[in-house]
C-alpha cells in the first residue's frame, strides 16, 4: 500500500517534513492518513493528547493549525517546546550548538552507567560518546539559556544521541554487538526548526489531570494516540512500555543523576509499580471489561472537543468491535481507516515471545468521530 495515497480522492493538505527520534509509537508512516482525515474537517484548534516524539504536533503546527501538545514525559515536553514554541530564525541557535560541540569529554555519571568500551558490550553508547554527553549536558546547565534555547540545545543532544546508539530504538535492552552507527562520533546539529506564527501551547502531565484543569477550553479536534498493552497473552503484564523504554531520555533532560536498577540501569521512578499507565493495563474489571478500554471511554467523554481522532494498533488489548462501541456511545463514528503496513522495528522485537497479532499483521486503525454532547 502506498502510504501517500489520498483516502478521499484528492489530498487537501500536504504532509510536511518532521523530525524525531526512533520511537515505538511513532506515527511517521501514517501521517499522510492522519492529515487527510483532518483536512476533511473545518477545524483550527487541535489537542494532541499523547504527543510522544512530537511528529504529529510538528505536522499540525506546520500546516497552520493552533496546536496544544500534551504528554506526561518531560522529554516530549522539551521537544515540543523546541519545535512548537520557537518564533525566531533557527540560525539564531547555531552559536549554541557550535559552542556545545566544542566541549571536551570526560567520564561522568552518564559514562559510568551507559558508556561501554569497545569490548564491553550491552551498553547503549560507546564510551567516547557518553564522555561527550557528560561534558555537553553539564555545560548546558552552566549556560545562561532561555527556556526555548535550552529546549533547542537538549533536543539537538537527544537527536545526536539517537544517531549513535546501539539499541533497538529503546532503552529496555541493548544489542549484543555494537551497531555500526555507534562507532560514529557524537555531533550536535541544529534541529530542523521552523518559525511558528501561531500561539501553540505545550502541556505536561497526566492527560486526565490536564483536561480537568482545562475543562473550560474547547478544541475543534483532539487527536489521541494512547499507549496500549499488548494482546499477546505471553507478554509479561508488568512491563510498562513507554516509561521503561525511554527512561534515559528523561535523565538526559533532567540531568538529575538518579538511582538506577537492573541490567540496563533504569531510573528508579520508571519501575512498573510507580510509572504504570492505565492505558497499558492488561487487566479486566469486575464486569469483564478491559481497564485500558474503559480509560479510553472516560477520556473521550471528558475531552472538550467537537471531533475525536483516535489511533489504535492491532497489538493492543481492544478489538475493533470494542472500539466501535466506545466511540458510538459518545457520538457518531464518521470514518474508520485500517492501515496495514510492513512491521516496523518494534513490531519485530523478540525480547519475550514473538510480538504479533493473531493474523501476523501489524495493523493501525484511525477512528474519526463527532461528539454529540459537544457545545
Amino acid at each position: 500500500m502506498n502510504l501517500t495515497a489520498d483516502l478521499f480522492g484528492n489530498a487537501n493538505l500536504p504532509t510536511p517534513a518532521t523530525e524525531g527520534i526512533k520511537y515505538a509509537g511513532s506515527k511517521l508512516k501514517i501521517l499522510p492518513y492522519i492529515i487527510d482525515l483532518v483536512s476533511t474537517l473545518a477545524v483550527k484548534t487541535i489537542l494532541d493528547g499523547f504527543s510522544g516524539s512530537t511528529r504529529v504536533s510538528q505536522a499540525f503546527a506546520k500546516l497552520g493549525f493552533n496546536v496544544v501538545a500534551a504528554d506526561i514525559s518531560v522529554w516530549s515536553e522539551t521537544l515540543n517546546k523546541a519545535y512548537l514554541l520557537n518564533t525566531d530564525n533557527p540560525k539564531k541557535y547555531q552559536k549554541i550548538i557550535d559552542h556545545l560541540n566544542g566541549s571536551v569529554g570526560y567520564e561522568g555519571w552518564f559514562s559510568q552507567h551507559y558508556g561501554g568500551a569497545e569490548k564491553q558490550l550491552k551498553r547503549p553508547f560507546q564510551l567516547k560518546n557518553t564522555m561527550k554527553l557528560d561534558a555537553i549536558r553539564d555545560e548546558i546547565d552552566r549556560m545562561a539559556l532561555t527556556e526555548i534555547e535550552k529546549a533547542v540545545a537538549l533536543t539537538s543532544l537527544i537527536l545526536a544521541l539517537d544517531s549513535v546508539d546501539s539499541t533497538l530504538g529503546h532503552f529496555a535492552s541493548y544489542l549484543a554487538d555494537w551497531s555500526p552507527r555507534s562507532y560514529h562520533d557524537l555531533q550536535l546539529k541544529l534541529p530542523k526548526l521552523f518559525i511558528n506564527e501561531n500561539d501553540h501551547e505545550v502541556w505536561r502531565g497526566d492527560i486526565f489531570d490536564l483536561i480537568e484543569k482545562n475543562k473550560n477550553r474547547h478544541f475543534d479536534l483532539a487527536y489521541f494516540d494512547p499507549p496500549y498493552g499488548s494482546n499477546n497473552e505471553k507478554m509479561p503484564p508488568s512491563r510498562v512500555r513507554y516509561n521503561s523504554y525511554y527512561h534515559l531520555w528523561t535523565t538526559v533532560i533532567l540531568n538529575d543523576k538518579p538511582q538506577v536498577f537492573g541490567k540496563v540501569n533504569r531510573r528508579e521512578d520508571s519501575r512498573d509499580e510507580i510509572a504504570a499507565s492505565v492505558f497499558e493495563d492488561f487487566r479486566q474489571d469486575g464486569a469483564g471489561n478491559f481497564i485500558a478500554m474503559q480509560a479510553i471511554k472516560r477520556l473521550i467523554a471528558a475531552t472538550p472537543a467537537r471531533y475525536i481522532l483516535l489511533s489504535y494498533g492491532s497489538g493492543g488489548r481492544a478489538t475493533k468491535e470494542e472500539l466501535y462501541d466506545i466511540l458510538n456511545t459518545e457520538g457518531k463514528l464518521i470514518k474508520a481507516v485500517e492501515i496495514d503496513y510492513k512491521k516496523n522495528v518494534m513490531g519485530n522485537m523478540r525480547w519475550t515471545n514473538e510480538w504479533i497479532t493473531s493474523d501476523g499483521k501489524n495493523t493501525e486503525y484511525l477512528f474519526l468521530m463527532k461528539k454529540t454532547n459537544f457545545n
